[in-house]
């Protein structure tokens, strides 16, 4: 009896592993899974550090900018205009004498501002027309991707200019044109997505329990075709920043006296040789937060693609 008591123990003993073992594998979700590789992604973790210090730097932009960026003092205009960097102005000073480095700080928030705006409106409305094209099908799919078909059909900068004519010039006309005009990318990669997901079992299920399409959309398809979106939203901030910048850079962007960094662009063209600390600062604004977006999004997408597990 003691003998049989001592052989179950080793066998009672793997069984409790196995079933803990079994149990933690349960308790990886795809975004649990997906963190823990995101995480070991250096490049991913890097874009993600661009884009907080990005973020810290509009928010607390009154705390690090030393100087009001949009004051002109008449009186000392002379003798500061155009200065080069040094330790009173970090990135010189512009042609009436504003400190470069206030302006480039200030400028974050415009460009983070119509970034995320911008994609905002693109994804409300990219979620809801592709969510339609693609779980009812039939004619509203052709309709709606025909629809889209005719935005892809203008070049992206040539219809924002034609909206923001229509419109009026301004920082809101500005979000609302790259908005509706970035719709229709985000309604294709979410169709694509509803696609597959409506075929699954669980789609099958709810409807069989009485749910209304409202609620398989909401609840069910969306939670698991999300992910595409997420990953192109992030980068398409990335291109919205590009994006107001050739306006504002064009001049029926962002207006003055506002700091943006393409409009600030613009005011260093005929100074480019005499001056090109006013060039090479804002320039170089735009590249550092557009690389942490497109870094950011990439990562996202190597952490969310399932076809990429080991």
């Amino acid at each position: 009896m003691a003998d049989e008591i001592r052989e179950a123990q080793p066998k009672a003993t793997t069984t409790g592993a196995v079933i803990a073992e079994e149990a933690m594998v349960k308790q990886v979700t795809l975004w649990s899974d997906a963190y823990q590789r995101f995480k070991r992604n250096r490049l991913a973790m890097l874009g993600l550090a661009i884009v907080l210090v990005v973020i810290l730097v509009a928010i607390l932009a009154e705390a690090i900018a030393p100087y009001d960026p949009l004051a002109i003092d008449s009186r000392t205009m002379v003798e500061n205009s155009l200065l080069s960097p040094s330790i009173k102005h970090f990135m010189g000073t512009d042609i009436l004498g504003r400190d470069v480095f206030s302006r480039v700080v200030f400028g974050s928030r415009v460009s983070l501002e119509v970034g995320v705006i911008a994609v905002s409106i693109m994804i409300v409305l990219g979620l809801i027309a592709g969510a339609i094209a693609g779980y009812y099908g039939g004619i509203w799919d052709s309709i709606i991707m025909r629809f889209a078909d005719v935005f892809f059909a203008f070049p992206y900068i040539l219809g924002a200019i034609v909206l923001i004519t229509v419109l009026g010039y301004g920082l809101r006309n500005v979000f609302i044109a790259i908005g509706i005009l970035g719709w229709p990318f985000i309604a294709r990669v979410f169709r694509s997505t509803v696609l597959s997901v409506k075929e699954n079992e669980f789609v099958e299920a709810a409807r069989a329990l009485g749910a209304g399409d409202f609620r398989i959309i909401t609840r069910h398809i969306l939670p698991n075709a999300v992910a595409p979106v997420i990953v192109y939203g992030t980068m398409s901030v990335g291109g919205a920043v590009i994006t107001e910048a050739a306006l504002s850079f064009l001049g029926i962007g962002v207006q003055p006296p506002t700091p943006a960094w393409g409009y600030m662009l613009a005011e260093s063209r005929t100074y480019i040789f005499t001056a090109p600390w006013l060039m090479f600062f804002p320039g170089l604004a735009i590249v550092i937060a557009v690389l942490g977006f497109v870094l950011l999004g990439d990562g996202l997408r190597d952490a969310l693609d399932p076809r990429l597990r080991e």
